[in-house]
């Protein structure tokens, strides 16, 4: 490839993976502000509106490492233009929807395409930008995500106020196209095929992690309606699952999860990082949103204002986390995020926090941005940059069911100790996150990671 081509796809490559992953963030945040529209329109239930979230967080979860895998083998920017054309296909679906079950049919295939496309907006990155420009690529995409999630509230609101709940699935449908079109003028044109081209995929290795993650997610998701107690069936389930999985990866010549995947020290740690600090981050914003709605009576949109500079610290500090990932290392600095993070969680749970004094709430959320940025940054960063030669896809893949669940535990976690417990509970779920962060790399780590091999 050319030096020419090279810089050019590196320069799409970064608003193609920070568009598609700030496409799937809005989407997210936006639903929120659609689904008590969608409940009058159609007459339904809260049990059966709670479908439109929970059908879609299932089929992500279950289909993202599988995702990730047809991409290392057939190619990422194939299997990213695949994806984002059916999330906005669906998100026209429905906004065309004539009934609840229309709505959550359809929600479960947005799901699955868009579990078909997150994977590729890492791999392309790791794929097309130099080794030296990849950290300061992952911090923009992680501060456009905080946008996205960040402005989902009140874009939401304004567009369902204006035009009603269905408009904030029309707005997926132009986005969509234009990361398309995007996603059709990336030519990396790196040659070769990615090292997984060669193996046949394991599909019961893929059917049984597939199965083990979407009863997972889905008990964890019930667990604020029906407890702990009422899901405990579904979470021996999930071990029974995941115990069959791991002996059958053991034995299976192809494993789903690729011997040289599970034996990276650097991603298993980054994995769990993000699992514990995604669970930590999202059940605070679960319990703290329902005590400043509830307990304290304040408006959904002064909520919004007082966590502001969590959004606000999570943008600023991506950049500032990126160059701390170049001169501390990894591990220091994703010792520093966790850190931050049980600060700002403990800062809401002392006195004044929780929203009870204003300053206190605000001083905490700023913690709690810089914290998971920090975090978001370094294992991020980690996970695309030591990903194994050929295997981009499939760690992309883990990294994101890492983040689809972790924020599932961490709402479970709170609702399960209750309004009083949940807070300290969380600060004890994401202080776990020390141990993995205690595992990665030091200083210098990042200058000897292996080159990426394959094509997107």
């Amino acid at each position: 490839m050319g030096r020419g081509a090279g810089r050019g796809a590196s320069r799409l490559a970064l608003p193609v993976s920070a568009g598609a992953a700030m496409l799937v963030a809005l989407d997210g945040t936006v639903l929120l502000m659609a689904q008590p529209g969608m409940q009058r329109e159609l007459d339904s239930t809260t049990g059966q509106l709670q479908w439109t979230s929970t059908g879609y967080l299932v089929a992500v979860a279950a289909l993202l490492v599988l995702a990730g895998r047809l991409g290392d083998r057939y190619g990422h920017r194939r299997t990213l233009l695949a994806g984002v054309l059916g999330f906005g296909a669906a998100s026209a679906g429905i906004a065309l929807a004539p009934t609840l079950g229309w709505v959550v049919g359809l929600r479960v295939v947005q799901g699955v395409f868009g579990a078909l496309l997150q994977p590729g907006t890492l791999a392309l990155l790791r794929l097309c930008c130099p080794p030296e420009r990849l950290g300061r690529a992952i911090a923009v995409r992680t501060g456009a995500i905080a946008v996205a999630a960040g402005a989902g509230p009140l874009l939401g609101g304004l567009l369902v106020d204006a035009f009603g709940w269905r408009a904030v699935f029309w707005i997926n449908v132009p986005a969509a196209v234009l990361i398309a079109a995007m996603t059709l003028a990336l030519r990396p044109g790196y040659p070769g095929r990615p090292g997984a081209d060669g193996q046949r995929l394991d599909l019961a290795g893929a059917a049984l992690l597939a199965a083990a993650l979407a009863v997972l997610v889905h008990a964890l998701s019930r667990v604020p309606e029906r407890g702990w107690g009422g899901t405990s069936a579904e979470l021996a389930g999930t071990t029974g699952l995941f115990a069959v999985l791991v002996a059958h990866e053991r034995r299976a010549a192809n494993p789903v999860v690729p011997r040289p995947v599970a034996a990276s020290r650097p991603v298993a740690a980054s994995l769990v990082l993000l699992l514990t600090a995604s669970a930590g981050l999202f059940g605070t914003l679960f319990s703290t949103t329902f005590r400043l709605q509830d307990a304290l009576h304040v408006s959904p949109s002064g909520a919004a204002l007082r966590m502001l500079p969590l959004t606000a610290l999570m943008v600023l500090g991506a950049p500032a986390a990126e160059r701390a990932l170049r001169v501390q290392g990894p591990r220091r600095t994703a010792l520093a995020g966790v850190v931050l993070l049980v600060a700002g969680i403990a800062g809401l749970a002392g006195p004044g926090g929780g929203g009870g004094s204003v300053p206190v709430t605000a001083v905490a959320a700023a913690l709690l941005g810089t914290g998971f940025a920090a975090v978001m940054v370094t294992a991020t960063g980690t996970v695309v940059g030591d990903a194994p030669a050929g295997y981009a896809g499939t760690v992309g893949g883990l990294k994101q069911t890492a983040m689809n669940t972790g924020p599932t535990l961490g709402i479970a976690a709170a609702a399960g100790a209750g309004a009083h417990g949940a807070l300290p509970v969380l600060a004890a779920l994401a202080a776990l996150g020390l141990l993995p962060a205690a595992a990665l790399p030091g200083t210098g780590a990042a200058a000897h990671r292996e080159p990426a091999v394959g094509g997107a």
